[in-house]
């Protein structure tokens, strides 16, 4: 038998027999590395742990804690789950169950609806299916028997996805556990029996077939597996958490903001102390900018058609625009980027290795069509305000400039209470533009950037997009969840398009190389994730009213006026409750509205010209001196 060499993560070697298996190295390794294993990833490649391995090459146990073995578990672990409604539903169509953020999800086409009450009886077909440790066959075929399978078996959402397959010479893939086969690219656990018994169903909903409207509308039921009753426990934790910081119920309850169907799904009315917030937000972003050596610009919310027909949007990206509007016989289209604006703007002189490097930046509103059934509340709109920059500089400029949105990316996160994320390093895709050159030094640029500032990353092979290289950062809210605000991108296309050039030193014009960046990512999206990050409890210099003076009675009103007063010249935002009501109602009113600090004025506090001072976080702080409390106040706001 012909031997192989096998390299593991730590780079010490080992030879074993040509046809050795994954698991059974793992055995070797310790019998608590193979219990924990899910899958492995070998010379780079993801695959099943019982595959057979027979050239030499690099080779790594996956468990759940990796990212590729949590998707390889929760696959699995779908493909479980539809095999049980299989079971139960035989007439069920399988469409697609593909793994997710924390679980995965299976979408099925079936008359008859699929209830929450419903789920114990699935769940506990799973369990059985788990039991009878079924193990996993991974099954090769061409196109056209696969085809004559998956009639033969009545699953015709599964033919029609082959069928749309661009290629008549490229092998299908499929994986048995049992009686029950499903169209998969792979790879899943060895059997049944890895995945356990921690699963749970989580909710249904409707999904249309392959997003589009015009198709059916399916069944999407979400779940979730976890190798351990902890985890598991942990998991539905913070999805009950989640329900209470639900930014669309925190909305409506402090009245920040709403979506009316008169106006339009996806489009936001910001109320009076949304829109406050928004002003903050927007006030505090642009002083930054101004201090990071941005110039502000400003950009209509439409332009000629013409413009998106140069920037490529009318080819690449019309199926997210509204359609164009005739003026005066000229189509005009509603703005779904603000890029091209901001090259006319470079465009509009002549300019000069010396005024580079040249940064714009804008919160700029702009209008995408979204289907109706992936808008969510603030996350997911129609219109919504970018915070956008394009910074257009000298080659020899383009890591300098990286580091510094960086920092300033560093440094505006943290104001806002967000200080752990995931960095994402994206390299060429198979379709590109530009020369290999000029990504090559685009990327080495943007991995130089991250190892001078020390940050930990990974590299995410394959996937920039098809204009640059970029670099995405992911925050992390209280409850772990990530979220998608930052991101930093190489552009080789638009300074192309746009035929963007400066004047360099030798006389000869060149091309800036240009990058897109954001730092929240959309106003609208943000402001959600800070609700539910904050659950309504915004820190004192966000929160849209900072303190609320609460007089018992009528004759403490003037008292209550003077103390009001004395802090709105101190910049802080105040009101005064004069409503004819109980103290104690007064109280739980601002405690629902999540008022920083509570002032409450009765007649000792008249008498002694004192305040009895309550505080979110802390309760009651007893009474204390105008002044003390001032010097607190202020102290707190520096921070």
């Amino acid at each position: 038998m012909a031997l192989i060499k096998i390299t593991f993560p730590d780079g010490s070697e080992k030879e074993y027999e040509s046809g050795v298996t994954a698991i059974e190295i793992a055995r070797q390794i310790s019998n608590s590395l193979a219990k924990k294993a899910v899958a492995a990833r070998f010379n780079e490649q993801v695959i099943g742990l019982n595959e057979p391995l027979t050239e030499s090459g690099k080779l790594e146990i996956l468990t759940f804690k990796d990212k590729e073995g949590r998707e390889v578990f929760w696959h699995s672990s779908a493909h479980l789950m539809a095999q049980a409604i299989k079971r139960l539903f035989p007439e069920a169509q399988l469409g697609i169950g593909p793994p997710i953020e924390d679980g995965f999800y299976y979408d099925i086409d079936l008359e008859r609806p699929i209830t929450p009450e419903d789920f114990p009886l699935i769940e506990k077909e799973m369990a059985k299916i788990v039991d009878e440790d079924l193990p996993t066959e991974k099954k090769v075929m061409s196109a056209k028997e696969a085809i004559d399978f998956f009639k033969k078996i009545n699953e015709n959402l599964k033919v029609e996805l082959i069928e749309e397959i661009d290629s008549r010479d490229e092998t299908i893939t499929a994986y048995s556990q049992g009686e029950f086969t499903d169209l998969c690219r792979g790879p899943h656990v060895p059997s049944t029996k890895y995945l356990g018994k921690n699963f749970k169903l989580l909710s249904v909903a409707g999904a249309y077939w392959h997003g589009d409207e015009k198709n059916k509308m399916l069944q999407r039921i979400y779940a979730t597996n976890y190798p351990d009753k902890k985890m598991l426990k942990e998991h539905l934790r913070r999805l009950e958490e989640a329900k209470k910081r639900d930014h669309r119920k925190l909305g409506r309850e402090l009245d920040l903001f709403s979506i009316q169907d008169e106006i339009g799904s996806g489009l936001i009315l910001w109320h009076p102390k949304g829109a406050l917030m928004r002003h903050i937000i927007e006030t505090y972003l642009k002083e930054e900018l101004l201090q990071s050596g941005y110039h502000l610009v400003s950009t209509p919310h439409i332009a000629k058609e013409h413009l998106w027909e140069v920037s490529g949007h009318t080819s690449f990206y019309r199926e997210n625009m509204y359609s164009p509007m005739l003026v005066d016989d000229v189509a005009y289209q509603l703005k779904p980027m603000n890029c091209p604006f901001h090259m006319m703007i470079y465009k509009s002189k002549i300019r000069s290795y010396r005024d580079l490097p040249l940064r714009f930046a804008e919160l700029g509103t702009v209008y995408r069509y979204e289907r109706s059934g992936v808008l969510h509340g603030l996350m997911r709109v129609r219109g919504f305000t970018q915070d956008d920059a394009h910074i257009y500089c000298h080659p020899d400029q383009l890591q300098d400039e990286i580091i510094r949105v960086l920092d300033l990316n560093s440094r505006v996160l943290s104001k806002f209470g967000f200080t752990d994320y995931e960095v994402y390093l994206s390299t060429r895709p198979e379709k590109f533009v530009g020369d290999v050159q000029s990504w090559d030094h685009a990327t080495e640029a943007l991995k130089n950037a991250l190892e001078r500032k020390e940050m930990d990353y990974q590299i995410d092979p394959g996937e920039g997009v098809f204009y640059g290289p970029k670099i995405d950062i992911k925050i992390k809210d209280v409850l772990g969840r990530r979220w998608q605000c930052s991101t930093i991108q190489v552009d080789f296309n638009l300074p192309e398009r746009f035929d963007l050039t400066f004047v360099d030193s030798d006389g000869q014009s060149y091309r800036p190389i240009t990058i897109h960046r954001a730092l929240l990512g959309s106003l609208e999206r943000f402001f959600g994730i800070l609700i539910e990050h904050y659950a309504g409890f915004f820190p004192l210099w966000l929160a849209p009213l900072q303190v609320i003076v609460l007089p018992i009675a009528d004759r403490h009103f003037d008292y209550a006026d003077q103390i009001a007063e004395q802090l709105r010249l101190k910049g802080v935002r105040v009101e005064v409750d004069k409503r004819n009501e109980k103290i104690g109602f007064k109280i739980r009113e601002a405690e629902v509205q999540k008022v920083p600090y509570m002032l409450i004025l009765g007649d000792k506090e008249v008498e002694e010209k004192r305040l009895s001072v309550r505080h979110k976080g802390e309760g009651d702080l007893g009474a204390m001196q105008y002044q003390d409390f001032e010097h607190r106040i202020l102290d707190e706001l520096k921070q």
